[in-house]
């Protein structure tokens, strides 16, 4: 009793601490970025990340895989500095680059030392690689090579193929649902690089974190440095809509794995859904809280049909896919989907018990503090905050909107949300017995 209260009292300080110190200002930058910084100087390091609206959801239906390939290029060369060489030049002042691309957003981050020699020439790096980028064809062409090459191993693996054929399901043609081909790759240009970047990698697209040791006056100049000379732009911030309401479908792919991998799903939510705390926190009872789970109870603790299993929403900024997911053993499958199905559908007639929304309270709150610990951590929710327009309070506010959570509220959400008779099943190493009828 006495550790728990520690863990308690320690956690809460962390929280408190945390809000208390936890400012973020906000500006737009002359060159039309957004900019969100938190200044603090308890390290002397800078974290910075760049993002833009580039993200493959807003591939051309024709190319899938050039918003990924693009990002992945960007540092390949720029003006008298190959790919080596920047990568050398940052190692050498301890700088670390990484990129990265999700369905909505691309981008490019950097962590440094805050003192002025390292700093300065680890941001000049990343102006240049941002602004600048060259896409050199030998580059590109060894690239498609190793791409090329991943995906036709991709093509063996039963998780793979059962991702891709649940994107399918879940999102038809849309981009969310969109997986690169072997053919997509082979067909890529430098030209569809260059193009995609102009397009989408401009200022006024752009949303800058910035977290550490610098000023306001040095966080401006630095914003304004990364981002003056991008492209003019003009895509489409936008992801085109994505269709609310699926058919119900089950797809059995054979493969000769000892186990079946079942994905179960349909469209969820968006980033700035009205409903998303009660089926954030609603999830977290069904499939998202691990061993506290409904479904991990039901399927793994009480009858041992999977190792794990597990539900999770993927808020983007259209609505991406609620997805249950778990594997077991082929001879088990339709058992344990049978299970599954009969786990949400009850869960989402029934609704959830006040012990059971308590306990979920009790863990994410007590567990937040935890995904704010870090610089890096910070600057991931400054960068979502920024790109959704989310209000500049969403971390003081979050653990206070899980609290007001109800179970009327969830009950309400999941009924409203989530069809059981309007989901899409892909199971991956199927058994070949006759799949059960979906009910219509």
């Amino acid at each position: 009793m006495f550790t728990k209260l520690l863990l308690i009292i320690v956690l809460s300080g962390l929280a408190n601490s945390a809000f208390a110190t936890l400012q973020i200002q906000h500006w737009q930058a002359p060159s039309g970025a957004q900019v969100y910084f938190v200044e603090n100087h308890d390290l002397p390091m800078l974290d910075v990340a760049v993002d833009f609206a580039a993200g493959s959801g807003f591939d051309d239906g024709a190319k899938p895989g050039i918003a990924a390939l693009t990002n992945g290029l960007l540092d390949s060369g720029v003006e008298g500095l190959n790919e080596d060489e920047i990568g050398r030049k940052l190692a050498d002042i301890g700088a670390q680059k990484a990129e990265h691309v999700d369905p909505d957003r691309a981008g490019l981050s950097l962590r440094t030392l805050s003192n002025q020699t390292e700093r300065v020439a680890a941001l000049g790096i990343l102006a240049q690689v941002l602004q600048h980028p060259l896409f050199p064809e030998a580059v590109l062409a060894r690239e498609k090579t190793r791409l090329i090459a991943a995906l036709k191993e991709a093509e063996t693996k039963p998780e793979s193929i059962a991702s891709k054929a649940f994107g399918k399901a879940v999102f038809g043609t849309h981009p969310y649902g969109k997986h690169t081909e072997v053919a997509d790759v082979e067909k890529m240009q430098r030209s569809d690089l260059e193009s995609f970047y102009r397009s989408h990698y401009s200022a006024k697209a752009a949303v800058v974190a910035l977290m550490g040791d610098i000023t306001r006056a040095e966080a401006e100049a630095i914003a304004q440095q990364l981002t003056a000379s991008l492209p003019a732009g003009g895509a489409s911030t936008r992801v085109v809509p994505v269709t609310a309401q699926i058919q119900a479908s089950e797809q059995r792919i054979l493969h000769p794995a000892t186990q079946s991998h079942i994905l179960i799903g349909t469209p969820g939510i968006s980033r700035n859904d009205p409903d998303y705390f009660p089926l954030y926190v609603g999830n977290y009872i069904l499939g998202g809280g691990g061993f506290v789970s409904r479904l991990m109870n039901e399927i793994r603790e009480k009858r041992g049909l999977a190792y794990s299993v597990y539900s999770y929403f993927m808020p983007l900024q259209q609505p991406g896919a609620f997805q249950i997911g778990l594997q077991t053993k082929k001879e088990q499958a339709d058992e344990a989907l049978r299970l599954t199905r009969a786990t949400l559908r009850e869960y989402v007639d029934k609704g959830v018990t006040e012990k059971e929304l308590k306990a979920a309270k009790d863990n994410i709150v007590l567990g937040f503090p935890l995904r704010i610990d870090s610089n890096k951590k910070i600057l991931d929710y400054l960068s979502m905050i920024g790109f959704y327009g989310l209000p500049l309070t969403y971390m003081d506010d979050f653990t206070a909107k899980v609290e007001t959570v109800t179970t009327a509220q969830i009950h309400d959400a999941f009924k409203r949300r989530i069809n059981p008779d309007a989901m899409a099943t892909v199971v991956v190493g199927a058994p070949e017995e006759k799949p059960e009828k979906i009910k219509e």
